[in-house]
């Protein structure tokens, strides 16, 4: 038994089914596979995809970037600037300037994550209930299994 995501999903017979057409993207035997659970962890941390959707509108200097984002600390906001800069969906101007400007916007590929983002938002948005509902319900069993032990 696997816990890798992507390990499992390629195992289930997906093609032709409709709405999975691509699934071969999550097979283990594609070259890119790691870079694919490489993104969905950044794509699923806390701050990234809040930075890229902030970034959407236009260019932003850091601390404008940290005003916006309620909570961030400097270096949380760092190390996921970074990030997303080496995964190619933001970008770090630097201005020869006195003093010092430096600017941060989302490439063509951080805006495109957008949209599927978006689509995963919806759906949990429309699922939340029924999301809320199986884990009151986990914890009750799980809470009634554990005062028996």
């Amino acid at each position: 038994m696997t816990n890798d995501p992507i390990r499992v999903l390629s195992t289930r017979p997906l093609d032709g089914v409709p709405g999975h057409e691509g699934s071969e993207a999550c097979s283990v035997d594609n070259p890119a596979s790691r870079v694919i659970r490489e993104l969905l962890a950044r794509v699923g941390d806390k701050w990234s995809m809040l930075v890229i959707g902030v970034l959407h509108d236009g260019p932003l200097r850091f601390t404008e970037l940290q005003r916006k984002i309620d909570g961030i600390s400097h270096r949380m906001l760092t190390q996921t600037l970074r990030s997303l800069e080496r995964d190619g969906l933001v970008t770090r101007t630097s201005y020869p300037e006195i003093p010092p400007r430096v600017e941060y916007a989302a490439t063509a590929l951080g805006r495109s994550l957008s949209e599927p983002v978006i689509e995963l938002a919806r759906w949990a948005s429309a699922h939340h209930s029924e999301i809320l509902d199986a884990r009151e319900a986990f914890d009750d069993q799980h809470e009634a299994s554990a005062t028996l032990r």
